[in-house]
């Protein structure tokens, strides 16, 4: 956590385009979002004091699919530590616990460096109506609430561990790990969007290999993975 400069701001559309102009290392913290990024265009619902909601900078050390993969995986690991529940992965970059949401990473790449956009909730009470099946917080699940901030250190400490596991040994280290975090990487029923299919690994890439129920092979590059 020490490479880390931190800066905490109130309210803000997004800490990503906060995020944008600053040097690697830089960690953008905001008590609330009025314009949270999700993944393909969504938002984030991101309410004051409630979640944990920051951008990280980093350098463009490795391609964007394998570095969400290792985010992920730091994201989990740091959920994990902080309020001693498990954690599912699903590909790409989305956090379950019991089959809903509870943190997402949205990576973007920008010449000179990465910007790594992570959102956990932490302990909202209740979400809108079109998110209560879907989503979940920590303290919705356990019924305790937790500090953002033991939350933000062991986050910062996970993601410092897993950027550098991915630079010292590669890509190969983080596909396995998180093909043995995640219930969706094999064997696994799924839809992505319009096809239907029986998930079959990642690619070395770190792309989601999926048997259609036509018998195709399909390289999932992008696209909605949910269980059917």
């Amino acid at each position: 956590m020490d490479q880390f400069t931190i800066l905490r701001l109130d309210c803000v559309g997004s800490t990503m385009v906060e995020a944008q102009d600053k040097p690697p290392g830089t960690v953008i913290v905001a008590e609330e979002q009025t314009a949270g990024q999700g993944r393909m265009g969504r938002s984030w619902y991101s309410p004051r004091g409630a979640g944990l909601y920051c951008s990280i900078v980093l350098e463009p050390a490795q391609p964007a699919p394998v570095l969400t993969l290792a985010l992920g995986l730091a994201t989990k690991e740091a959920i994990e530590r902080t309020a001693s529940i498990g954690c599912d992965l699903r590909w790409p970059n989305d956090v379950l616990i019991a089959e809903r949401k509870v943190a997402g990473v949205l990576v973007q790449l920008q010449e000179d460096k990465v910007i790594a956009g992570i959102g956990i909730n932490v302990n909202h009470a209740r979400f809108p109506a079109e998110l209560a099946s879907l989503a979940t917080s920590l303290r919705l699940v356990t019924g305790v609430e937790y500090s953002r901030e033991l939350l933000l250190a062991n986050l910062l400490d996970s993601v410092e561990c897993y950027c550098e596991l991915l630079e010292s040994e590669g890509s190969a280290v983080i596909l396995r790990l998180f093909a043995q975090a995640s219930s969706y990487v094999s064997g696994r029923r799924v839809l992505v969007d319009e096809v239907a299919g029986v998930t079959d690994g990642l690619d070395p890439s770190g792309f989601l290999w999926i048997r259609a129920d036509n018998g195709r092979r399909l390289l999932v590059r992008a696209g909605n993975v949910r269980p059917r």
